[in-house]
């Protein structure tokens, strides 16, 4: 895959993330400005997931994300696609060092959404990104 085309992907799965935050949660995050979670606990998640993308233990951190994951919680789906885009942040080379691809974040993004009952809006939006 080409490096224009890896770009592209990364286009892609950043609007998902978007566009499947503002339909559910009616947050802009692009407009989001101080901590990412009004609540404490949420962010601390946040914080402690990231730290361990940072250092490289990409499948940790989701074996966490997802051993934590409440699907009565639907702030846990927000938690989740945050993870999934600040995860999408991440160079080409960082993801191919550390054994991840922008196809493993879009796989993940769909199947925390299947948890959570939105199977057949993000089916639609996954398309093109050509995972089934």
């Amino acid at each position: 895959m080409s490096m224009v085309e890896k770009d592209y992907i990364m286009r892609l799965i950043y609007e998902l993330i978007r566009m499947l935050i503002r339909m559910i949660f009616h947050i802009d995050i692009e407009k989001r400005d101080g901590p990412i979670f009004e609540e404490k606990q949420y962010n601390g998640r946040y914080e402690n997931l990231t730290a361990l993308i940072d250092k490289g233990a990409i499948n940790e951190a989701e074996n966490q994300l997802m051993k934590d994951l409440n699907v009565y919680e639907r702030r846990d789906l927000e938690l989740a696609l945050c993870f999934y885009a600040y995860l999408n942040e991440k160079d080409n080379d960082f993801l191919e060092t550390h054994d991840y691809s922008r196809r493993e974040i879009a796989e993940g993004i769909k199947m925390v959404c299947q948890l959570f009952g939105y199977e057949s809006m993000v089916e639609s939006l996954t398309e093109e990104l050509d995972l089934d």
